[in-house]
């Protein structure tokens, strides 16, 4: 295994090999964003839903740890809790996009350096007067495996975007709740 890719990084060309290592960067940001943002997100729906508790059990104010109660500091008014709750979700989604752009361009990164690769390699046949399909086949699914690569980083991206974005939902849902709360009790 470790002898076939070393094979294929040294037999590459400029073009396939610039096409990996831009996946490969895709690769480690999307888990680095991920990790950041779902770790994040994690604590954040924590300090809510303990404040959330604190609020249905008849408490009149909210968790010091409450994101909601940093942004509008014991002020309980439906317009500055609102613009609150914006301003935290807008925060906690910072990211979440690259995730999505990543998982609809990885695909067609790949694409590209496919279609290079199949076409080095007809340029390659093309001084020879037969090309049976044992010399055309290795060539091919050694330029696919960029497209493989593509859509194997594009799958992580996309899954990890759905995965935060129902974090940020969650948030969401208990900061209203709390507003909510809070507006009713006056």
């Amino acid at each position: 295994m470790i002898d076939s890719t070393l094979n294929y990084l040294s037999n590459g060309s400029a073009i396939t090999l610039l096409v990996l290592l831009t996946l490969s960067f895709y690769f480690i940001f999307i888990f680095w964003v991920f990790i950041y943002r779902f770790l994040s997100l994690k604590s954040s729906i924590f300090n809510e839903e303990k404040s959330l508790d604190s609020l249905t059990s008849r408490s009149t104010t909210l968790s010091p740890l409450s994101a909601l109660n940093k942004c509008c500091n014991g002020i309980h008014q439906k317009e500055l809790l609102h613009a609150c709750e914006i301003n935290i979700i807008k925060d906690a989604s910072v990211g979440i996009s690259w995730l999505s752009i990543v998982a609809s361009t990885a695909p067609f990164i790949g694409l590209f350096g496919t279609v290079v690769g199949i076409l080095e390699s007809f340029a390659k046949f093309s001084g020879q007067s037969k090309v049976g399909f044992s010399i055309i086949a290795p060539a091919i699914s050694e330029a696919l495996v960029a497209t493989a690569a593509g859509i194997f980083v594009a799958i992580f991206a996309y899954t990890f975007h759905q995965i935060l974005v129902r974090k940020v939902y969650e948030l969401n849902t208990y900061l209203k709740a709390q507003s909510q709360i809070l507006i009713a009790k006056g």
